[in-house]
């Protein structure tokens, strides 16, 4: 019998008040970028994504929980910072617009430990290297010369100032179900921090 395949990411969930802030940023963004392509995340799906699996068999859900447990057993709770508004590859070329997140190195090394572990397992790994932030939106790839251009002038003129704090207790494993109005996620396993 074949165990079920499914969509996966391992993330760290951002607070309520952290959310509403970044529904006002999106908010405002949306009204200014009226006519652009651009899909934006819906607020409650924003996380702070650590590695995107891809394709999981449920076959290894007890090894990726077992490795999710071990990293985060090493590390204490530590508070993020969130703010600041910048785009993928560059503010210029907007592709992916995103809100920062500064971090102590205990979020790059419990992220370098995720990624070297979950490769053992045949998971790819990421070509470029970590950059916390926090996607608002994508650009639609057919989005024209004009779109793109009206769209980075629009990020570099607008502010983000800094949202908040997130104190990260916990480290999730999520699964991303693809609907036809947008991805629904479910979390499949918590492994707080430090234990």
């Amino acid at each position: 019998m074949m165990l079920p395949v499914i969509r996966a990411f391992i993330a760290i969930d951002l607070t309520p008040e952290i959310q509403e802030r970044l529904d006002q940023v999106s908010d405002q963004l949306k009204d200014r970028l009226k006519s652009a392509p651009i899909r934006w995340v819906p607020v409650e799906n924003i996380h702070l994504t650590l590695k995107f699996l891809g394709k999981v068999s449920m076959a290894n859900f007890e090894m990726l929980t077992s490795i999710i447990q071990t990293v985060t057993s090493g590390h204490q709770p530590f508070e993020i910072s969130i703010g600041g508004l910048g785009a993928y590859p560059k503010l210029h070329h907007p592709r992916v617009i995103w809100v920062g997140v500064e971090a102590p190195q205990d979020l790059a090394m419990a992220q370098r430990s995720l990624e070297t572990e979950t490769a053992r397992l045949g998971y790819a790994r990421e070509d470029r290297p970590f950059s916390p932030h926090l996607t608002l939106g994508r650009v639609a790839r057919n989005a024209s010369t004009r779109d793109i251009r009206a769209t980075a002038e629009e990020l570099t003129s607008f502010k983000v100032g800094f949202l908040g704090v997130v104190r990260v207790q916990a480290v999730r494993l999520y699964q991303s179900d693809l609907k036809p109005d947008g991805a629904v996620y479910k979390c499949l396993f918590s492994a707080p921090l430090g234990e």
